[in-house]
């Protein structure tokens, strides 16, 4: 298996420590001479550059969140001048108004070199073709897995997201053999194939690259067996650059960190408190050779858990599983936490069940209720009432052994519920307070 930068991606030990030290120190030092608001954070805490002399000082260092970029919206994170700055990036906006990011050349430099080892990581090579079909525009996906792959020196085809019958022509006709994209949108593009006669075991894909969301392994069990291909996960936000954070290799047995790059923390959500490797807590990072908006111990949100075991592609950084959800999506429903990624693993154990749903969670008086809709398989839907409030029956009970509380099910016909080729919004919350 290739590696992209074996020195780096094989870095472990005291070397790896030494790097991490040096380049946290230039961070430190960036944030505290340009004044950001993160230097009020550390004054605040009687705190300057040089009370970190070690790794373990890390800890005692402030939080930042997604709300401070918020606060100082557009420009406020940054720490060069804005004529340093040849690019800029916002997120999405899903859980919230846009934050903006700035890129220096240097940083898009960096961001191709880290989406090329993920991409090598997943089995890129030069002779592919990779239609990238995320949306282009503030979305980090599309630019970034753009550049990251010409620099691998793959053939790239920037298809952008929707117009399904142009991203069949598309791959028909260049022979497309790397597919980036959502899960859900690559879903959505399975389904479509098989309506439109498209055949993804005779054509030339054998590689997906998909990120942007949480997904189970489900999903991706669906989308290999519908499709033919490989398919790994990738992580970024646009916080800390977009993606290539981390990224699977052929193993797909969790995502490889860019250490040379970022220090990853994972954390009890409620306390703070820095948790084990293997144990399930929220995901923090700290960039290190970030020049427009380094950022240091910022909570993305995101849950997952860490691994330092070694992996049999080589490379010895360390990994972080799927994330397992976001700490903003829980669901309070009756006092049972409730993740949408814990109901759509308890959906897909379903057979007859699609992976397309929407969780609906309103309130009735002081009591709130939760109401799962979900596409069934056309070999399940029927005009039969009782026979669809049977199968809706199985579905409610198997969610109510999954998640320990009652949810109620709706069941829709297949290709009901909307696609997007962006991010898939999973959540309806109608509660007004």
């Amino acid at each position: 298996m290739k590696i992209w930068n074996e020195k780096m991606e094989t870095l472990t030990g005291s070397e790896l420590e030494a790097l991490q030290l040096e380049r946290l120190g230039r961070t430190l030092t960036a944030v505290w001479e340009a004044r950001t608001p993160y230097r009020a954070r550390m004054e605040d805490a009687g705190l300057t550059p040089g009370s970190v002399a070690s790794l373990d000082d890390l800890e005692s260092l402030p939080f930042s969140r997604k709300t401070d970029f918020r606060e100082n919206y557009p420009f406020g994170m940054m720490a060069v001048p804005l004529d340093r700055v040849v690019r800029v990036h916002a997120s999405s906006g899903t859980t919230g108004s846009r934050t903006m990011v700035g890129y220096t050349a240097g940083d898009l430099d960096t961001w191709a070199e880290l989406v090329a080892r993920f991409a090598t990581a997943a089995g890129v090579v030069e002779r592919d073709v990779a239609q990238v079909s995320f949306t282009y525009g503030l979305f980090t996906g599309g630019f970034g897995l753009h550049y990251g792959l010409e620099k691998v020196g793959a053939t790239v085809v920037p298809a952008s997201g929707g117009n399904t019958e142009l991203q069949f022509a598309l791959m028909r006709d260049l022979g497309t053999t790397v597919l980036v994209s959502t899960p859900t949108y690559a879903l959505h593009l399975a389904d479509a194939g098989r309506a439109l006669g498209f055949d993804f075991q005779s054509s030339g894909l054998r590689i997906g690259l998909f990120g942007a969301e949480p997904w189970s392994e489900g999903i991706r069990e669906r989308i290999e067996k519908s499709m033919g291909i490989i398919a790994t996960d990738n992580y970024g936000l646009s916080e800390v650059l977009g993606p290539g954070v981390s990224g699977e290799c052929e193993l797909k047995q969790g995502m490889h960190l860019a250490e040379d790059h970022f220090i990853a923390e994972v954390i009890d959500p409620a306390t703070g408190q820095r948790l084990a490797d293997g144990e399930t807590g929220e995901l923090v990072l700290t960039t290190l050779t970030r020049e427009a908006v380094p950022v240091v111990r910022f909570r993305t949100g995101d849950l997952t858990r860490l691994t330092r075991e070694p992996c049999g592609c080589g490379r010895r950084n360390a990994r972080m599983s799927k994330v397992l959800g976001r700490t903003d999506d829980m669901l309070i429903i009756r006092g049972v936490n409730v993740y949408p990624s814990q109901v759509e693993r308890a959906l897909l154990e379903v057979e007859g069940i699609e992976p397309h749903y929407l969780i609906v969670v309103d309130r009735h008086g002081e009591l709130d209720s939760l109401e799962v809709w979900v596409e069934v398989s056309e070999g399940v839907f029927s005009d039969d009432t009782r026979v669809m409030r049977g199968f809706a029956e199985r579905v409610e009970a198997h969610l109510k052994s999954a998640l320990n509380v009652r949810a109620s099910v709706s069941l829709k016909e297949p290709n009901s519920l909307e696609r997007s080729p962006g991010k898939a919004k999973r959540i309806l919350d109608r509660r007004s307070g």
